[in-house]
């Protein structure tokens, strides 16, 4: 059957001309494996398609059975999860990107799956033998141990990207070679036995803690996305988006920022967010008159923010739980919520001035969807909503995901076309178990790399010599801290990138905050929120940082669009993102912890000043177009209302007002009046 809409289906979801634009699901599914490891999958046919269709499908019942009645011992949970996860990447992902491997399972990968699960079954097997000599490694451990490692850095190579790969064999050479390295880095090394003992029979390599979180809270959430999506909620967060915004100045661009927003609070990736809304919201851009490359900017700086957006933040915000210790998920989504809603503000501003600088309005009436049709879907909405709810009173993370997904599937039933049949339910579990592939071998190497640095000492020696290098100054740590998280983040998914820079950087950020405290005083939790929030941030940013930007890099493969020039467009409307974390740092009333309401409020008020100054200056435009002097006053006006000191607030509000009122007195009044942003 044709993916492609008829004219009148086409007009009925207010989708453009193919023409303009469109592009087919079949062209999507080409740039989503092109720019995202994860969809880079086999079109499985006969027998092997339905082995893996139940394979995906007893994984999720399996996570499923374990939330619900009780999870097993770390162990046994873990290595389930991570041989279920295994086999499937080998049998799923094929070892090359070449087309004729996609349609056929080499019988090397039967061999790689087969061997996966036994090393799956193994502690589940042999777990009373292997408790009672912990310490003891035989040649058989050893053999299965070296498996471990071997299998899991090739699973993530298929299903995750060579970055993080990479970095992983790097981080097991030096657990293994420390001896031999210069300097700070050296440590005494480790044997083989010891090393493979290290990764693969204690808690804290391959299954430590960052599969521990992929086996409990990150799939169950999954699964909760995959259910909302099976409701045609992503179409729905499209079609309120355009209803809210479409009529706006610049609306599709504004339809972009709000609908990303929404699918970023079900999506963990940045690139799946930007095919699934701006294949609908990219051609609506350039009809309206947006340049190809500032069109997949937009897109891309609003679906890299989705992984910012409480209440689900990713999966990187769950292992944050974890790394924290004493900080509840409800804690981190309620402190992510303002630099959240400063990101997607400064994204909405900058749009919005780049659309009166060229003269661009809104959608016409007759380009609207019905607003009452719309609003009759509101119900879509509660589960998420609850999800907020559940958080709010106490329950815990995983019991409130069970209940997101029995209220989905509740509030799916009000409505012919949202109600999902148990067919689709089963479609439901096995969609959330393919996405969680990537995810489990993601944090499986994340658990080797965590393992090196705790065991090595190579974490403090980082952190200390980043604390060196800059001199013991808190914003050029900062500094040189962001540029790591960015470095590390090219091409490396969210979750890998904030296990390291969070073992390596973030203790250099809690030290230089503590500073001034005596000597092993606890952390507070702000400190410790604001030094993880601020790698969390930039890990993610680095999905729309050039030279490597695969966000920037997939909407430009729908827009049409440069790809480098598509990513520097996405980097400047997302100029927030590299602002904010430095804010939340120096001025933790953003995050709402320990602060009064009117502490949070003048953060806010200036804040969002800020970011109207500093996009008029990017831009180029206010309510007239702006020289280059002008740009720069601008400029340096909102980052002076940004910067968080009293007497800098001050100086910036007075400038911004004269600047303001010179603005308004001197009006572009041939500049079509735009409507209300």
């Amino acid at each position: 059957m044709s993916d492609k809409l008829s004219p009148e289906e086409r007009e009925e979801k207010k989708l453009p001309p193919e023409d303009e634009g469109y592009i087919s699901e079949e062209q999507q599914k080409e740039v989503l494996q092109k720019y995202d490891p994860e969809s880079n999958t086999r079109d499985l046919s006969g027998i092997i398609k339905h082995v893996v269709f139940y394979g995906l499908l007893a994984f999720a019942l399996f996570q499923l059975y374990t939330a619900i009645f009780g999870q097993y011992t770390a162990y046994i949970q873990r290595s389930i999860h991570l041989g279920f996860a295994l086999s499937l990447i080998f049998l799923l992902f094929p070892m090359r990107r070449r087309k004729g491997a996609r349609h056929k399972v080499a019988w090397y990968d039967y061999l790689l799956a087969l061997l996966s699960v036994g090393v799956g079954a193994y502690w589940p097997i042999m777990y009373d033998d292997l408790v009672f000599r912990i310490g003891r490694v035989t040649d058989l451990d050893l053999a299965v141990g070296i498996l471990a490692v071997l299998l899991t850095l090739e699973a993530t190579r298929r299903a995750v990207g060579m970055p993080i790969t990479v970095i992983g064999v790097l981080f097991l050479t030096y657990g293994f070679f420390g001896p031999y390295f210069p300097g700070f880095m050296r440590h005494r090394g480790q044997d083989l036995d010891s090393l493979i003992q290290l990764m693969f029979f204690t808690t804290d390599g391959i299954l430590g803690t960052p599969i521990g979180v992929s086996a409990t809270f990150i799939f169950t959430f999954l699964l909760f996305g995959s259910f909302l999506v099976k409701t045609g909620v992503g179409q729905y967060f499209n079609d309120l988006a355009v209803t809210l915004a479409g009529n706006l100045t610049g609306g599709p661009a504004k339809v972009a920022i709000f609908s990303s927003a929404l699918q970023g609070t079900i999506s963990g990736s940045s690139v799946a967010n930007v095919v699934t809304s701006g294949s609908y919201t990219i051609p609506m851009m350039k009809k309206l008159g947006y340049k190809k490359e500032f069109a997949g900017g937009v897109e891309a700086a609003a679906s890299t923010g989705g992984q910012l957006m409480p209440p689900i933040m990713g999966a990187a915000a769950f292992l944050m739980v974890e790394f924290i210790g004493g900080v509840t998920y409800w804690e981190i989504a309620k402190a992510a919520t303002i630099p959240a809603l400063l990101y997607f503000t400064g994204v909405w501003i900058m749009t919005h001035f780049e659309a009166k600088r060229i003269g661009l309005k809104g959608l016409s009436k007759e380009e609207m969807p019905n607003r009452k049709e719309v609003l009759k879907k509101i119900y879509l909405l509660t589960p998420i909503l609850a999800i907020i709810v559940f958080l709010l009173i106490g329950i815990p993370t995983m019991q409130a995901a069970l209940y997101g997904i029995l209220l989905t599937i509740f509030v799916s039933a009000f409505n012919k076309e949202t109600r999902l049949s148990f067919k689709d339910m089963i479609h439901a579990l096995v969609d959330g178990a393919r996405t969680a592939l990537a995810v489990a071998a993601a944090t499986a190497t994340a658990g080797i790399i965590v393992g090196v640095v705790v065991k090595t000492g190579l974490g403090l020696a980082l952190a200390n010599g980043l604390v060196s290098a800059s001199g013991g100054n808190v914003l050029l740590t900062l500094f040189f801290t962001m540029l790591a998280a960015i470095v590390l983040g090219m091409g490396s998914p969210t979750t890998a990138n904030y296990v390291i820079t969070s073992t390596i950087a973030a203790p250099a950020i809690i030290t230089l905050l503590m500073i001034d405290e005596p000597a092993g005083a606890a952390v507070p939790i702000v400190v410790a929120l604001s030094a993880h929030l601020f790698v969390f941030y930039f890990g993610i940013i680095a999905d729309i940082t050039p030279p490597v930007a695969l966000a920037a890099f997939a909407a430009s493969g729908i827009s049409g669009g440069e790809p480098i020039r598509t990513g520097f467009n996405a980097a400047k409307l997302a100029i927030a993102a590299f602002i904010i974390p430095y804010m939340f740092v120096l001025s933790p009333e953003l995050l709402m912890i320990d602060t009064t309401w009117p502490q949070i409020i003048w953060v806010v008020i200036t804040a969002v000043t800020g970011m109207i100054a500093i996009g008029a200056g990017l831009i180029g435009y206010w309510y007239r177009k702006l020289n280059w002097f002008e740009r720069i006053i601008t400029f340096v006006t909102g980052i002076a209302l940004i910067y968080p000191e009293g007497f800098t607030d001050l100086i910036g509000a007075g400038v911004f007002i004269v600047l303001f009122v010179l603005q308004w007195l001197s009006r572009d009044k041939k500049a079509p009046k735009a409507q209300t942003a």
